[in-house]
């Protein structure tokens, strides 16, 4: 390697336990260590702070040879930080969109979501986003939202903000989040949830509240899973694990001197299961 001192390639993440980030991580270390790279994880804070920086630039100078940052939508100052170190850079998902990344085609999924959806003859379709103040433009919470509202406006159903809900990108938040939206619209006959952790949330939150799914409610969530076979969840699969090798290659060929493929964008893939279906029955009123 060009610049091989460490062998050791600092990945930055929000999360290690989540289903998405876990799989992208697996990718990357199964191709760092074809290549004899070993991987050094460093947790970031997932939340915004009044901090200038979610990590101590410090703790990663000289101990890497480059870095993956996966998933969190780095503040400009933060990218500026990372760039100041010198090291080659490559994002996954909303991470570091002025370096080489690795992205799903996020307002495309959304839509095909949503379609699958109001095909099924849903009118009233609401949004679980990870969080309704996420401006960053580029951030896959903020491209799905942009894709939900896309479509529905496209076939001339309602997309206003009431039919949105913060469910975190956790099943816990998705929850949560269920319990606010089926409340505040009672109509609601489908929703799209932008994970599938948090389209768990919502399973959880319609048997709180007396909803069959898919009879009263029908849920669409983004992943693939693996627990998706079991809750019968209908989703937009895609193969994190394939996108966590593919920066990892990235970042060889960068250290390597090679030329790097600025963007690789992923599709994802409609697997119905149970979870979904055309309505039913008018929606009924939600109660504690």
């Amino acid at each position: 390697l060009a610049s091989g001192r460490t062998r050791t390639v600092g990945v930055l993440t929000p999360w290690v336990s989540r289903w998405y980030f876990g799989q992208v991580i697996e990718g990357i270390e199964r191709t760092l260590h074809a290549a004899h790279l070993d991987a050094l994880l460093y947790q970031l804070d997932s939340e915004r702070s009044a901090e200038p920086l979610r990590f101590d630039p410090g703790a990663l100078h000289r101990r890497v040879d480059g870095l993956i940052v996966v998933g969190l939508p780095l503040e400009p100052r933060e990218l500026d930080a990372l760039e100041d170190l010198g090291y080659p850079i490559v994002g996954i998902g909303a991470a570091a969109p002025r370096h080489a990344h690795v992205r799903l085609d996020d307002v495309t999924t959304a839509r095909r979501a949503v379609a699958h959806l109001a095909d099924l003859g849903h009118r009233r379709i609401g949004l679980l986003t990870g969080s309704r103040d996420d401006d960053i433009t580029w951030s896959p919470g903020f491209q799905r939202r942009v894709g939900w509202r896309a479509e529905l406006d496209s076939r001339g159903l309602e997309s206003g903000v009431d039919l949105e809900a913060d469910g975190g990108f956790s099943m816990v938040g998705g929850r949560q989040a269920g319990h606010v939206l089926l409340r505040r619209r009672p109509d609601v006959t489908a929703v799209f949830a932008a994970s599938d952790e948090m389209a768990m949330g919502l399973l959880l939150a319609a048997r709180d509240l007396g909803l069959r799914v898919p009879q009263d409610l029908s849920v669409i969530g983004v992943d693939g899973h693996e627990m998706d076979e079991v809750t019968g969840l209908t989703t937009m699969e895609q193969n994190a694990q394939e996108q966590g090798e593919a920066a990892a290659q990235l970042l060889l060929d960068l250290l390597a001197g090679r030329p790097a493929t600025a963007t690789r964008v992923y599709p994802t893939t409609l697997v119905v299961r149970t979870s979904t279906a055309a309505p039913t029955v008018a929606a009924v009123p939600r109660t504690s």
